[in-house]
């Protein structure tokens, strides 16, 4: 399992229709100073996005988990209204990525499209709709099959919207909206862990995203000088990391080799790592995670 569970985390994100004179009305709405904070290579970001696995890794280990499908796990798209800030919507965008792709991984396409229609207003709101296509997130959400494009279609463009929002002044909405994904696909794992404290493989993904925490809090941290509310965000991260400082990852590197997939020869990663994590960590990590997604989703 590769270090981060957040291949939910922009599953909304669909193919660039172009810019064009959206660049233009960009600004135009916005709640906040033009200028909240340093402009953020591209690299950074993406560095965290690399770490993402295929969503039917996540699938996989959710459905082996024996838990099924329960939409209490999710943010209703009925808070919608509630969203009236950059702030909010940026982040309750990366939550609802999150959301529809949980509705994916167990095929209730009826929720997927209510969704589907709260991203959709979220994205307009913080002018970027431009991003969105909506025959192709309608045609890949419903069906499953399709994950592992749409996470490779779903990562590009991600980076496209962060590339743009740079242009913009605005990098700060792009680590919101990674933000706000990663803590939902948090909260949905711990959710799903607690009913099941026998499953090691879920304890240990979630011991995994120490490493995403500490990111995350870095990105934060280039914005905490200049916007009071990534500054509480980074406060709340902060209480989150002291639970994760319980829990220790141990790296064991072995060298990489060549096999054949498919007729395509890909580098194989043979380095292994030891996750030590306790139920009690998962419950204090469970709890705090939910005090921060509360706040995010109020």
């Amino acid at each position: 399992m590769r270090i981060i569970i957040a291949g939910l985390v922009v599953a909304i994100l669909s193919t660039s229709c172009g810019s064009g004179n959206k660049e233009a009305e960009f600004v135009a709405g916005l709640d906040t100073a033009q200028s909240v904070g340093p402009t953020i290579d591209a690299q950074v970001i993406g560095q965290i996005l690399q770490g993402i696995p295929a969503p039917l890794e996540i699938s996989v280990l959710l459905k082996e988990s024996g838990k099924k499908y329960n939409s209490a796990f999710l943010n209703s798209p009925d808070n919608l209204s509630k969203y009236n800030s950059n702030y909010k919507r940026a982040l309750n965008l990366g939550i609802y990525g999150t959301d529809l792709g949980y509705t994916n991984i167990y095929e209730q396409n009826q929720d997927g499209i209510k969704y589907m229609g709260s991203i959709s207003e979220l994205a307009n709101g913080l002018n970027i709709g431009q991003f969105f296509e909506g025959e192709t997130i309608a045609r890949l959400a419903t069906n499953s099959k399709n994950l592992d494009s749409l996470l490779l279609i779903t990562t590009q463009n991600f980076n496209s919207i962060n590339e743009f929002l740079q242009t913009q002044d605005r990098a700060n909405l792009s680590v919101l909206l990674l933000t706000g994904g990663w803590v939902e696909a948090l909260h949905i794992l711990c959710e799903v862990a607690k009913a099941n404290p026998t499953n090691k493989e879920l304890q240990e993904t979630i011991g995994e995203q120490k490493i995403i925490l500490e990111n995350i809090m870095l990105l934060l941290s280039f914005y905490k000088e200049s916007d009071p509310n990534m500054a509480s965000l980074l406060t709340d991260m902060e209480e989150l990391k002291k639970s994760y400082d319980k829990v220790n990852i141990t790296y064991t590197y072995k060298e990489s080799t060549f096999e054949v997939v498919d007729g395509v020869m890909v580098i194989k990663d043979n380095s292994t790592s030891t996750i030590d994590i306790t139920q009690k960590d998962v419950e204090d990590i469970s709890s705090i995670t939910r005090n921060i997604r509360s706040k995010i989703i109020s």
